[in-house]
């Protein structure tokens, strides 16, 4: 079987004996034996690998904060404790992970557009790194929290430019958005700063994520180093932090090309010896979720029935997008694409046929791969999805029409 780039990319991270898919030296089958069949597994050996690549293109001033909601697993985030210098949380429920995971608190930013009440002065109590404030409304209620808890929070703006990350998978900055404030409305809220109860810590720019030009990414941060130059001349107190967002994706689609790391790290080398000066005692941050752990993660389901239909090979399996709503593209792509998805059990089969991958669901909306080639199979084969260590289980309806929920396993090769 001749098998697509983004397949090969994908097994790279993984052994193949006998044709059969390995991890953490025990064949595919045996994990599905001892587990059970859907489940997702992770190996903290990749997500160590992508970090220890990251640390070695990168500037040492850059600063690397895991993304949690990109896979908030208590077992995947204690993995993560001691290898990122902080995280970033999109919720008080995973500041909780973080914080039960063993993180310092001290360490993580609060981001999201609809903060409660209840959520910010949680934030507030266990003293977190950074709230960062996405309205003037927002800041006016942590000053509220502080007072009823005397506490003086730190928090950061979250700006939204007027320029976007061209070429990512989902645009959050640029135009208007519910995701920070307009840059052109925080001078004059810089100006009020100083009135409330919190202690200023810099600025967070998030414009995109899923981005795989290195060019895109470095041209963005370049403009959004500019763009924090100019706005911290409104502020009354140094910067402490550059939030620089993240962005980098991991290819999933047959066209994808690999990102180019190191064209990153080069570039932000040469940002950095302009922009530290301006801002001595910045801390520089890039805060990156899926770029860690998405290929450090698979998705296996079980063959249950192989049916024709009017000229149609169906493969209908165990599991579907109630346990992986990424892979039916239905999480934020406009154009349907299959994930990098293989026969686990014959991984490279020579004699192939097209077929269609379903779920056990009752809805046609539980399609996982679309005319896809595989090799012949048949009921009892493990069909795997690769590169679904990041928007997996977290981020998919697992209560829908009554299923039991995938299993998680985590391994460290």
């Amino acid at each position: 079987m001749i098998q697509s780039k983004v397949i090969q990319g994908s097994l790279k991270n993984f052994e193949v004996k006998e044709n059969q898919l390995i991890i953490a030296g025990k064949k595919l089958t045996d994990w599905a034996t001892g587990y059970g069949t859907p489940f997702y597994l992770y190996d903290h050996s990749i997500i160590r690998k992508k970090i220890s690549l990251f640390r070695q293109c990168m500037p040492p001033e850059i600063k690397l904060f895991y993304a949690a909601k990109a896979n908030p697993s208590i077992k995947l985030l204690k993995g993560m404790v001691g290898l990122v210098d902080g995280f970033d949380a999109a919720s008080a429920g995973e500041i909780k992970a973080i914080i039960t995971s063993g993180g310092n608190p001290e360490t993580v930013s609060f981001a999201g557009p609809g903060k409660t009440i209840d959520e910010l002065s949680y934030a507030v109590q266990v003293g977190i790194g950074s709230i960062n404030i996405e309205s003037e409304r927002e800041l006016e209620l942590i000053a509220e929290v502080a007072k009823r808890q005397n506490k003086i929070p730190k928090i950061s703006i979250r700006i939204n430019p007027d320029f976007e990350l061209h070429g990512s998978g989902v645009k959050m900055g640029g135009g208007a958005k519910q995701f920070g404030i307009d840059a052109e409305r925080i001078p004059g809220l810089l100006g009020k700063i100083s009135n409330f109860p919190v202690k200023f810590q810099g600025f967070h720019i998030y414009t995109g994520s899923q981005n795989l030009s290195a060019d895109s990414i470095t041209d963005v941060m370049e403009q959004s180093l500019k763009l924090c130059l100019q706005l911290a001349g409104e502020a009354s107190e140094s910067i402490r932090m550059l939030n620089l967002g993240g962005g980098f994706g991991i290819p999933y689609f047959n066209k994808d090309e690999e990102l180019d790391i190191s064209a990153i790290g080069s570039r932000l080398a040469s940002l950095i010896q302009i922009y530290k000066p301006k801002f001595p005692n910045a801390v520089f941050v890039i805060e990156l979720g899926r770029y860690l752990v998405g290929e450090s993660g698979i998705y296996v389901t079980k063959i249950l029935y192989k049916k024709k239909s009017r000229g149609k090979t169906f493969l209908i399996t165990d599991g579907g997008m109630n346990h992986h709503l990424a892979a039916s593209g239905n999480f934020g792509q406009v154009l349907r694409k299959n994930f990098p998805i293989i026969m686990g059990t014959n991984v490279s089969g020579s004699e192939c046929e097209q077929v269609d991958v379903v779920g056990p669901l009752c809805t046609p909306l539980d399609l996982l791969g679309s005319k896809i080639d595989l090799p012949k199979s048949r009921e009892g084969d493990l069909i795997v999805f690769m590169n679904s260590g990041a928007y997996g289980y977290s981020a998919s309806p697992l209560l829908f029409l009554g299923h039991e929920p995938p299993r998680e396993i985590f391994v460290q090769s």
